[in-house]
């Protein structure tokens, strides 16, 4: 390509000219969503972004650095992935409602969904149960939609009116729905059983010999079920198995699910909550458990986070969630790509 051919940067006023009203949308939508937390008495806070951990879910990827002491030697830090950890200490310290429009950084993601650096809205209440979190997520949503005046959102011919009332489906009801898998016998105590899950997904997603349980399941989420999510209206898809329940607690009287669930909108995942786990042993359990699969996967492993892990079996019961604001903005604003509705898109490109 000739420097005649290049298109010209993203800040010419030209350009930019096509950005502006989703840009204007944003705006509008902050506004908006702030207010409403401010009207529910929540507290904004802000966390720092570099951290000991940034977070130990086997395929979230973080960028890496390192800090200079004042005895000359090197600390690593990373670039948060979520401000879920630094969040959690607030809660174990009495903060019991807050919220954050956080920075968050991501390797290894770039699409019309997907940026390397982007903004996580995200909050959590102390002494709820994550229904509350829930339904806050879908007034929200709602807010958002308000606030620029569209009446659906619409994407990659997907449509989902943010103002009816949602869909609320099982993770198992949605495999037996989309891929005809029954999923809940393929999980024993807790534990996923990956000759089981493999049998009943062959016809379904190819199966690869390293694949494990997660793998397997994660196949069938993303070809054949999230697809069908958020058509016509919202899916509030939730009570996720066990083995996916990550820093979710499992469900009392059922170990076999946990108290997660995920938004969807039109197909776009925007929200993922947990009724949040406050048993330290059993998340360092899962933690190892993770970061033993990334260094077997991609050769390195993310340290963990010791004070978090104290923190967690300090903090109140609670739930929280993590909203996509980015995407949200990108529905409400009718953007067709995510890097439209971020005042300026990531280092390097044009």
């Amino acid at each position: 390509m000739t420097a005649h051919d290049r298109p010209s940067p993203w800040w010419t006023p030209q350009r930019y000219a096509d950005r502006r009203p989703f840009l204007q949308a944003r705006t509008a939508i902050t506004r908006a969503v702030r207010a409403w937390f401010e009207e529910q008495g929540f507290a904004e806070v802000e966390t720092a972004i570099l951290q000991i951990s940034p977070g130990n879910e086997t395929h979230l990827h973080a960028p890496r650095t390192e800090l200079r002491q004042a005895d000359g030697s090197l600390a690593p830090r990373y670039l948060r992935t979520s401000p879920e950890f630094a969040c959690k200490k607030l809660l174990a310290a009495g903060e019991p409602k807050i919220y954050e429009f956080a920075r968050v950084f991501r390797d290894r993601e770039r699409g019309d969904l997907h940026l390397p650096e982007f903004t996580m809205l995200e909050w959590y209440r102390a002494n709820a149960g994550y229904d509350a979190i829930m339904a806050d997520t879908i007034v929200v949503i709602a807010h958002a939609a308000q606030a620029t005046g569209i009446g659906r959102f619409s994407f990659r011919g997907r449509t989902a009116d943010p103002f009816a009332e949602p869909e609320l489906l099982t993770v198992a009801a949605a495999f037996d729905r989309f891929a005809g898998i029954d999923l809940l016998p393929t999980i024993t105590g807790g534990a996923g059983d990956r000759e089981a899950l493999a049998a009943a997904a062959a016809a379904r997603v190819r199966v690869a010999d390293d694949d494990t349980w997660s793998d397997i399941f994660s196949k069938v989420l993303v070809e054949h079920v999230e697809p069908q999510l958020g058509q016509g209206r919202l899916t509030v898809l939730f009570e996720y198995p066990s083995p996916e329940a990550a820093l979710a607690r499992t469900k009392a009287g059922d170990p076999d699910v946990a108290e997660r669930f995920e938004v969807y909108a039109c197909g776009v995942e925007l929200a993922n909550g947990f009724g949040e786990l406050t048993d330290a042993a059993e998340q360092r359990h899962r933690f190892t458990a993770a970061m033993d699969e990334k260094a077997r996967r991609y050769g390195e492993r993310y340290p963990l986070d010791d004070d978090f892990l104290a923190a967690v079996g300090q903090m109140p019961e609670a739930s929280g969630v993590a909203l996509g604001f980015d995407r949200l903005v990108m529905l409400a604003s009718g953007a067709p790509r995510i890097d439209q509705v971020v005042w300026t898109p990531p280092a390097g490109e044009t």
